[in-house]
């Protein structure tokens, strides 16, 4: 059988249509209460006569870095994309990562179209879409811009008319479900031999697991993966990062405003404190997450630094450059000085007044820690020969789906 080399993995090409899908923010416990309450009717079923594990993404357990790693079937360290947002250095700017010249690996995506393969990637938000299509022939377009798709830039135009669905607001459960809507269109109109679908996170950011909000979305999504195992396809479904409670007993955010500890211990503007969830999109976050990232002055005592910042309640991890490049297979020239990791029921923000909680009507709920490592990696198939006692990464979505349950 052909293969295709990516990243030092080996992929055989598919005989069956695959989906490989992403469900932004799906702690393992959102499809297990809906499961259980018979919200997910075909995931049930899948669990009794597929494969279903627990795997662990990267850390920082945020969108891009997840996503890039799911597509190259490797970690942060090789393709190089460390967060949603960094610190260039050559600038002295803070940037997105969302243009594809921070990405140093090849896609499996681009490698499987450049082997005759026809894709199609459908994402949420259109900050993943360029990462995602880059180098890649086939359709890639963004539920967020479905109404300006074309065929120069998108491979595909005219998508609105083809789903039969409106432009969906990028702050709501109809952006996922355009993803999925978009998915079942193409594979019943196209059927491309590799499908590719990832979602927004806006639903678990509001609504803890078991809830009516989280069951509605889940049993939404079980839906349309059942339409296209209908179709014959192969699906394996991972997650980017997980997602917690974070929380106050009051109620309130519980938040470490690390840029003003900083300004206090050390002095004003001596630390710069980088947090990698931000994205264009906030409201339903306000930009706190469970991870930062510390540039401090050369002459600084870090071990001091460091001591101290493992010190601060709700503080989980304070490592090193070198520690924290290590221990989280992270390109060491994109991260601070110094890598703060939250506790599960806290996050990190740099100063009080930079960050607009107004847009909260819920509890806040959030990711970037170790605490949102454990991810559900699901296959609709039996995967025989393969060694269920190994370490699983959500990075091993495509090797399940095209070496083992083909």
């Amino acid at each position: 059988m052909e293969k295709i080399d990516v990243n030092g993995r080996a992929y055989r090409l598919p005989t069956a249509p695959t989906v490989v899908v992403c469900v932004d923010g799906c702690e393992p416990d959102y499809l297990a209460q809906a499961v259980a309450t018979g919200h997910m009717p075909w995931l049930k079923r899948t669990l009794a006569e597929g494969t279903g594990l627990i795997a662990e993404c990267v850390v920082p357990t945020f969108t891009n870095p997840n996503n890039l790693s799911i597509v190259t079937g490797a970690p942060p360290s090789v393709h190089g994309i460390c967060g949603n947002y960094l610190l260039d250095t050559a600038t002295n700017t803070e940037v997105m990562m969302n243009d594809p010249k921070w990405l140093r690996a090849p896609t499996i995506l681009a490698s499987l179209a450049e082997a005759g393969k026809s894709l199609a990637v459908i994402t949420a938000k259109d900050k993943l879409r360029q990462l995602l299509g880059h180098k890649m022939q086939g359709i890639c377009f963004s539920a967020e811009k479905a109404d300006q798709v074309n065929v120069d830039t998108n491979g595909i135009d005219e998508v609105l008319n083809r789903v039969g669905k409106p432009l969906p607001s990028v702050y709501s459960a109809a952006l996922s479900e355009f993803v999925f809507a978009s998915g079942v269109q193409l594979m019943g109109s196209m059927r491309p031999d590799v499908m590719y679908l990832s979602t927004t996170d806006y639903v678990q950011h509001k609504h803890a697991p078991g809830t009516e909000g989280a069951n509605a979305f889940n049993a939404m999504m079980d839906g349309y993966l059942g339409k296209l195992d209908a179709m014959g396809c192969v699906i394996a479904l991972t997650a980017d990062h997980g997602m917690n409670a974070k929380v106050a007993m009051d109620g309130t955010p519980d938040v470490i405003y690390l840029q003003d500890w900083f300004d206090s211990a050390f002095g004003v503007g001596l630390a710069r404190v980088i947090l990698p969830i931000t994205d264009p999109y906030v409201v339903h976050h306000g930009a706190l997450g469970s991870f930062a990232t510390v540039y401090l002055p050369s002459d600084i005592d870090l071990a001091d630094v460091r001591a101290q910042v493992a010190a601060i309640p709700g503080v989980e991890l304070a490592l090193t450059r070198a520690e924290a490049a290590a221990k989280f297979e992270l390109p060491a020239d994109r991260i601070g000085d110094l890598v703060v990791v939250s506790e599960r029921f806290t996050v990190i923000g740099t100063s009080a007044s930079r960050h607009d909680l107004s847009g909260l009507d819920a509890p806040l709920r959030s990711h970037g820690g170790v605490s949102e490592q454990r991810v559900p990696l699901i296959v609709n198939r039996k995967l025989p020969g393969l060694n269920m006692n190994r370490r699983f990464r959500n990075f091993d979505a495509f090797d399940l789906a095209l070496n083992y349950a083909q």
